[in-house]
């Protein structure tokens, strides 16, 4: 079974649209559905995002199933600054965890070794200081998906799309929006922008709708790969 591990349904929905003879399955997790993609079976998992939520969503399918491959995917944001939005960005490498595999596809992408942290990067002065240690794009769980690819010996692939660019600042720190588990909190979200309705708001429908224009295109990608 290959796996599709990401931080959130949205990023996995539009993906869900190719899969045949879908079905959910009864895990413990925010999202889980499987299926069949191109003739093979998969998993489609989203636990919420970072580190620790997506490693324990791998933990609790390969406690069910018998997987020959992981594939971590979702949103990115660029630190290099040839990279737009709606890039696809597939990784040569995640940092701190070694070489990543890149899959088979004619669909047009960018490449480039990625950063994997615990923390959204939320303004561009520190996607600047992040550039410096030579990757080209950041998110937070492809490193502990790729670990775990690792230790079992598994086939690994990180393959995200660009929804926020390198001079980008968010109009909110985002970090402080995360709940003790990791998850991100509507309440928080809705609270901090009700202290600066005007400036906020508008920002939050254009990051969301750049994120569904994402989402679709990154589903779109994923179907027509071989991995």
């Amino acid at each position: 079974m290959l796996v599709f591990v990401a931080a959130e349904r949205r990023e996995l929905e539009a993906l869900l649209a190719h899969v045949e003879k879908v079905e959910q399955a009864d895990w413990p997790l925010d999202f889980a559905r499987v299926g069949w993609l191109q003739g093979a079976r998969i998993a489609m998992v989203a636990n919420g995002p970072g580190p620790k939520l997506a490693g324990a969503a791998v933990d609790i399918v390969r406690e069910r199933e018998q997987m020959n491959g992981l594939i971590s995917t979702g949103f990115c944001g660029g630190l290099d600054p040839a990279l737009e939005v709606g890039d696809i960005f597939v990784a040569t490498e995640v940092v701190g965890c070694g070489a990543a595999r890149v899959p088979v596809v004619s669909r047009p992408f960018k490449m480039g070794r990625l950063l994997s942290i615990d923390r959204v990067v939320c303004s561009a002065s520190e996607k600047t200081h992040l550039r410096k240690c030579g990757a080209s794009a950041v998110e937070m769980e492809a490193a502990a998906v790729a670990s775990r690819a690792q230790e079992w010996n598994l086939p690994f692939y990180a393959v995200r799309i660009v929804t926020d660019t390198y001079g980008e600042t968010f109009p909110l720190d985002f970090n402080h929006m995360r709940s003790t588990d990791g998850r991100f909190s509507r309440g928080r979200i809705l609270r901090a922008a009700l202290r600066n309705p005007l400036a906020v708001f508008p920002a939050l429908i254009k990051i969301d709708k750049t994120t569904k224009r994402a989402a679709r295109a990154l589903g779109d990608f994923l179907a027509d790969s071989r991995f």
